[in-house]
């Protein structure tokens, strides 16, 4: 992109005193005189690029002038290059790190050798994740809409939306867009999505709001949940809900309080635990639990 392009070659100008138009070419990968264009905007733009012919000539930013020639500082590129990283570890590619490569002054070390955060955000469905970010993010792009078939508790159905936003969030990924058939926004989970695809229609671009994503809203505490833990389902609760989720009683099982947003996770969270929780409050899903017990009991009674 040029916007993209443009942002590189100030960074270049400003790590160093002086380039070719021939280096600039080879480093983005354009023409000298796509080049030349480019110094002609970033002059439109207010900055004071000087080009000097001859043996000793070269593309610089005019002398005196008042701005700070370091763009990013080390760490600063650092934080830069783990960010782009973490996209490279959902495509399964290193575009991104290529993107870093060419906004970086020079051959910098700081690209390689001093890297400490390291973020991957790929996950158990990155074969299948990653062609729908790629479909969706070019959606994105061209402005064009999208269909797919969606997979939700209120049934499965084929969907269209004009996409705004591709966002990863809560350790999942979505994208959020008006959707044609509710004329609202919505948020879409890619994990429940199959088939996305262009509609084959464009869309001129609305002011779209950016979604509200905090936990609250997301997952909204409506029930008061209690229950009863063995001690050795201690590091299980530190890991999925902290350290002040539950009291340690006298005889060393786990008094658990927390608010869930829905009694079906209730349900199977304190299922997963198998013969280990036991839950205490609310009495209704204690019953619900108590049957499934039941329905267990005899479905597998029989068994050896």
């Amino acid at each position: 992109m040029k916007v993209d392009r443009l942002i590189g070659i100030l960074s270049v100008l400003l790590q160093k005193e002086k380039v070719t138009a021939p280096y600039l070419a080879a480093k983005f990968e354009v023409s000298r005189r796509t080049i030349n264009r480019d110094i002609e905007a970033l002059c439109r733009a207010g900055i004071p690029v000087v080009t000097v012919q001859g043996k000793s000539g070269g593309i610089s930013i005019m002398d005196g002038y008042a701005f700070d020639r370091t763009l990013l500082t080390s760490s600063e590129l650092q934080a830069v290059l783990a960010g782009l990283s973490s996209l490279d570890s959902v495509s399964g590619t290193d575009r991104y790190g290529q993107l870093m490569k060419k906004l970086a002054p020079g051959d910098s070390g700081m690209l390689t050798g001093d890297q400490y955060l390291l973020i991957d955000l790929s996950s158990w469905y990155k074969e299948s994740l990653a062609p729908k970010i790629e479909v969706i993010h070019r959606a994105i792009e061209q402005r064009q809409q999208l269909q797919f078939y969606y997979y939700s508790p209120q049934g499965d159905r084929k969907r269209r939306i004009e996409p705004y936003y591709l966002i990863f969030q809560w350790a999942s990924w979505y994208v959020w867009g008006w959707c044609t058939g509710k004329q609202d926004y919505r948020l879409f989970k890619l994990n429940r999505m199959t088939e996305p695809e262009p509609a084959g229609e464009t869309f001129d671009r609305r002011q779209a709001p950016l979604p509200d994503l905090s936990f609250g809203r997301l997952f909204p505490a409506q029930l008061a949940v209690k229950a009863l833990f063995e001690p050795d389902c201690r590091w299980r609760l530190i890991e999925e809900f902290g350290a002040g989720s539950f009291t340690k009683r006298p005889d060393g099982k786990l008094l658990f309080s927390f608010a869930f947003s829905d009694p079906e996770n209730v349900i199977s969270w304190i299922l997963s635990f198998g013969g280990k929780a036991e839950l205490l409050e609310p009495v209704e899903i204690r019953e619900k639990l108590r049957r499934i017990a039941g329905r267990l009991n005899e479905k597998y009674m029989g068994d050896g």
